[in-house]
């Protein structure tokens, strides 16, 4: 009894630690249910967006798969352009001043534009870099007055939805104040609107899947190059990610299942009463660490 009543205590501890544990546990997996049950919402991340670099591609096991690329590509002579550094200042000077005179226009004019002016910055678009030189994109220009209108049928009856039960208040009130809503009058007056396509992954002679590193990192780079050159044309757009309008769009336009919208953009000449908001951009010394 003596020893029983020595150990009592002990005994006690042991059993506290044991609850304690077992407490912990069960509250640790409490959270972590209702974490899991609680999907944040987060609507402008679209399905039809996520980069399917990471997704296994059907192999045959044991067999190389030829990925399109010579084994052994040639190296030719590259030569530069080279500037002294006080041409390198001014024309690095020159281009921070016309490219900073890009805006987002949604008021754009129906006036013709040259259709070459458009090959020529796609073509512009096409000398992106891209992972292992796979050129994952697609520009789908369309000028047809009735394929347009039905993108922007598309686009309004989701932005609509999205505005009023997807988005929130919070995004919805911060787009307020740009005065922008589902109404998309550019999609019809715009000359021409080009759908920049994500190629998910690519397709071999024999069938199988070609597989696409960084597709969405090297068109997203893509879209912006094409943004310099229409600036530097003289044309203007609005960048438009139409959120759920993916898959009825690539239907649309007969665009094969690898594909997967990333922007819209409608292009053209702005209106002669076009009006932007009043925005500043960010100083230097907000946007550049130097070590």
């Amino acid at each position: 009894m003596a020893l029983f009543s020595s150990l009592t205590p002990v005994f006690i501890a042991i059993i506290c630690v044991l609850i304690g544990v077992i407490m912990k546990k069960t509250n640790g997996e409490k959270e972590k249910h209702d974490t899991n049950s609680k999907h944040p919402s987060r609507p402008w991340v679209d399905e039809d967006l996520k980069d399917g670099t990471d997704h296994p591609l059907q192999e045959e096991e044991g067999e190389e798969e030829w990925q399109g690329l010579e084994e052994n590509v040639a190296h030719v002579p590259f030569t530069g352009e080279r500037y002294s550094e006080a041409e390198m200042i001014e024309r690095s000077q020159a281009f921070y001043e016309l490219l900073s005179k890009r805006r987002s226009v949604r008021f754009l004019s129906d006036e013709p534009v040259p259709r070459e002016v458009i090959d020529n910055v796609i073509r512009t678009a096409g000398t992106s870099p891209s992972g292992a030189h796979t050129e994952p994109w697609t520009f789908v220009v369309v000028q047809d007055p009735y394929l347009k209108h039905k993108i922007r049928e598309i686009v309004e009856e989701e932005e609509e939805i999205n505005y009023k039960k997807r988005m929130g208040d919070r995004w919805v009130n911060d787009l307020k104040r740009l005065r922008t809503n589902w109404i998309k009058e550019y999609l019809d007056t715009a000359p021409y609107l080009i759908l920049i396509f994500k190629q998910v992954y690519g397709c071999l002679p024999n069938g199988k899947k070609k597989t696409h590193y960084y597709n969405e990192i090297s068109v997203s780079i893509a879209c912006g190059i094409l943004l310099a050159a229409l600036q530097n044309a003289g044309l203007y757009t609005v960048t438009s990610t139409p959120l759920n309008c993916g898959p009825q769009l690539r239907v649309l336009l007969q665009r094969p299942a690898n594909e997967k919208l990333l922007l819209l953009l409608p292009v053209g000449y702005p209106k002669k009463d076009a009006t932007v908001p009043a925005l500043t951009r960010k100083p230097l010394e907000d946007i550049m660490v130097v070590m």
